[in-house]
């Protein structure tokens, strides 16, 4: 995949007109004792948490690292700069196949992936508008573009709609040494800002729950790695979520339901401070 270092005519810029949604902006809300946010002490560090009208608590998911395969313009490979969200066709809610030219489709069992993003500081009205950047090992444990040139697979941006959800068509992660099974994400205040992939209002990770887990690494060949390295790894002992608190780590678990030979609906609810 050719790396690009400018915004011209070519690659997200040009998605834009057709795929962007103006802001929705959300107006009328009554904004009372339960739109406030809270703050949390947690060692120093901070829960950011809001209310909404039916009581229901968002929370704002700690800040975690991009880590060394984020391919947004952040890091090199090579000596070069690494950036797949200046490519054609990076907005799209399928993420399994490659893109800019590049053919390889990634395999696994299928996940439905729906993000809600929601204002903490507006009783967790829906943000739309917003574009978020998932990227995520396919079920051999590999990271696109790093640990496989000739393949840009699971990774799109998706704009938020008026009720701030965001869709992904994507597969199970592996379970890789080191780490419990995530998606890593970033939310942008547009899609024109994530073009740069560097001015992100917040990057985080979502974990898959364990059941689930053990239910696909179990059940199907492609796994087959997973199955012993789940062993060797914990939610609890994972090096970026064992540092959240309980409701922080309650919101990067993502919701599933399903089952390992059909697949997945996996939801998840992301607070933004905007």
């Amino acid at each position: 995949m050719p790396d690009h270092d400018d915004h011209g005519p070519e690659g997200l810029a040009a998605d834009l007109p057709h795929l962007v949604r103006r802001r929705v902006l959300v107006s009328g809300l009554a904004l009372g004792a339960g739109a406030l946010s809270l703050w949390v002490t947690r060692g120093g560090a901070a829960t950011v948490t809001g209310t909404g009208p039916d009581g229901a608590v968002c929370v704002v998911p700690p800040e975690e690292t991009a880590g060394p395969f984020p391919a947004d313009g952040t890091n090199v490979r090579a000596g070069q700069t690494v950036n797949i969200l200046t490519e054609a066709g990076v907005i799209r809610e399928d993420i399994r196949g490659s893109i800019g030219g590049l053919t390889p489709v990634a395999d696994g069992v299928p996940v439905a992936l729906e993000i809600t993003l929601v204002d903490v500081r507006r009783a967790c009205a829906p943000l739309g508008g917003l574009a978020v950047y998932a990227w995520q090992c396919d079920a051999e444990g590999v990271y696109s573009i790093y640990g496989a040139e000739d393949r840009n697979y699971l990774r799109g941006v998706g704009i938020s709609d008026d009720r701030g959800r965001v869709r992904f068509t994507t597969v199970f992660p592996a379970c890789y040494p080191g780490r419990w099974p995530h998606i890593h994400f970033e939310v942008f205040s547009s899609a024109e800002m994530a073009v740069s992939g560097k001015a992100a209002l917040l990057t985080s990770q979502f974990a898959f729950p364990e059941a689930e887990c053990r239910a696909v690494y179990a059940a199907n060949p492609l796994y087959a790695g997973s199955v012993r390295t789940i062993e060797r790894v914990s939610l609890g002992r994972d090096t970026v979520f064992r540092d959240s608190s309980d409701i922080e780590l309650a919101a990067q678990t993502l919701v599933l339901t399903g089952d390992a030979v059909g697949g997945y609906v996996a939801t998840g609810r992301v607070g933004v401070v905007v």
